[in-house]
C-alpha cells in the first residue's frame, strides 16, 4: 500500500511516497525563500506560480527515482492513492496542488484523498514513532497556528486553547524584521538569541495568569517593538533583545502546556509544527517532563516545517478507513480548522 503525498499549502513545495510496510521511501521539499525575501513576506501570487513549476519538477523526480531505483521491485511499485493538502493555506497555492493531484488521480484511475494540513502536522510525530500514541495532548505551533489540542483518536480533535491574535511564528518573523534579519527571520532570530545575555531585558509572559489555555502575543510584539525602536545601541543589544524575547515566548508556551497537562490526565504529549524545532523550547519541555509520568514526543526537525511526508502518512490512515471518494471535483478549504471533517 503506497500513497503519493503532495503539499502546497503556503510557500513550501513537497512530494513524498509513504509505504505501509517500508515507511517513507521518498521525500523532497523545495522552499521559496529566495522568491519572497525581497518582499519581506510571502506574496500569494508568486507562491502559487512557483508551486506550479516546482511541483511538476518534483513529480518527475519521484517518478524517475521510484521506477528505476534498484531497491524497489518495479512490479510492486503501484501508487494506490494520491493525498493532497486541501487546507488551510493560501487559496492559490492549495489550488495548484489540488489540480495536479486530481489530474494524476484521474489519469491513473486511483482515489484522491483530501488531507487537513494541521492534522498532518499533528500526526507528523508518528512518522518516526510508529507505535500508537493515541490518546494524547499536543502543542501545535505552525505558521498562523498556536494551539493546544486534545486528541482522542484519529480524526477526533478538541482545541483546548489557541492564539487570540498573532501566532508564535508571525511574531518571530515580525521581530526578526525589526532586528534587520530579513525574511524569513525566525530561525535567524533564534541563532542570534544563543549569543545574548539571559535576563538582560524582561518581557511580559502574556495571559499566564488566566485560567483558560488561550494565547495572546500581540501585546508582547508591541512591547518588544517599542524596546527596539527606543534602543540607542541596537547593533550590540540585538543579541540580548533576541534572547529575552525568545525566553518570553517559550516560557509562555511552557506555562500553558503545564496547565493543560494538569487538567488532562493523558500519558503522551506531542509537540509539532515549525516552531517545535526551536532548541530552547525542546530543552525546556524535556526538563518539564524529566520526572513526569507523561512522555513527550517531538517531530523530527525535518518534519517540523511543511512537508508531504506527513500528508502521505495521514492519507494512508484515511485510505485504510475508506475515507475517500471517486469525486473528481477540485476542492480546497483555505480556512480549514483542525476539527473540521473534509471527507
Amino acid at each position: 500500500m503506497r500513497i503519493l503525498g503532495i503539499e502546497t499549502s503556503c510557500d513550501d513545495t513537497s512530494v513524498a511516497i509513504y509505504d505501509a510496510e517500508l515507511g517513507l521511501i521518498f521525500h523532497s521539499t523545495l522552499n521559496q525563500n529566495h522568491v519572497h525575501a525581497k518582499f519581506n513576506g510571502i506574496v500569494p501570487e508568486l507562491a502559487a506560480r512557483s508551486h506550479l513549476y516546482k511541483l511538476i519538477y518534483l513529480i518527475k523526480k519521484v517518478c524517475i527515482k521510484y521506477l528505476f531505483d534498484n531497491k524497489y521491485n518495479i512490479k510492486k511499485n503501484t501508487i494506490n492513492a494520491i493525498a493532497y493538502t486541501s487546507g488551510p493555506g493560501l487559496v492559490g497555492s492549495l489550488l495548484v496542488g489540488a489540480t495536479i493531484a486530481r489530474t494524476l488521480s484521474l489519469s491513473l484511475n486511483i482515489p484522491c484523498i483530501l488531507v487537513n494540513h494541521l492534522e498532518g502536522h499533528l500526526l507528523s510525530v508518528m512518522l518516526n514513532n510508529k507505535k500508537n500514541l493515541f490518546p494524547f495532548l499536543a502543542l501545535l505551533v505552525s505558521g498562523a497556528n498556536t494551539q493546544l489540542i486534545s486528541t482522542h483518536c484519529f480524526g477526533k480533535y478538541t482545541v483546548l486553547g489557541k492564539t487570540m491574535d498573532d501566532s508564535v511564528g508571525h511574531v518571530f518573523d515580525y521581530i526578526a524584521k525589526l532586528l534587520g534579519l530579513g525574511y524569513p527571520g525566525g530561525k535567524k532570530l533564534s541563532n542570534l538569541a544563543k549569543h545574548g545575555q539571559s535576563g538582560k531585558y524582561f518581557f511580559p509572559r502574556p495571559m499566564i495568569n488566566n485560567s483558560n489555555l488561550n494565547f495572546s502575543f500581540s501585546g508582547l510584539k508591541t512591547h518588544v517593538k517599542n524596546v527596539i525602536l527606543e534602543c540607542s545601541d541596537l547593533f550590540n543589544e540585538k543579541y540580548n533583545i533576541a534572547c529575552s524575547f525568545e525566553e518570553a515566548v517559550v516560557d509562555t508556551l511552557i506555562i500553558k502546556c503545564q496547565l493543560a497537562i494538569q487538567r488532562n490526565n493523558l500519558k503522551n504529549f506531542l509537540v509539532c509544527g515549525g516552531f517545535s524545532a526551536n532548541d530552547l523550547l525542546r530543552k525546556k519541555l524535556k526538563n518539564l517532563f524529566k520526572d513526569s509520568k507523561t512522555k513527550i514526543f517531538f517531530s523530527k526537525k525535518i518534519f517540523c516545517t511543511d512537508n508531504a511526508a506527513m500528508i502521505a502518512y495521514v492519507g494512508l490512515l484515511k485510505y485504510n478507513l475508506g475515507l475517500y471518494s471517486q469525486d473528481q471535483s477540485i476542492t480546497v478549504y483555505p480556512n480549514l480548522l483542525i476539527n473540521e471533517n473534509i471527507d
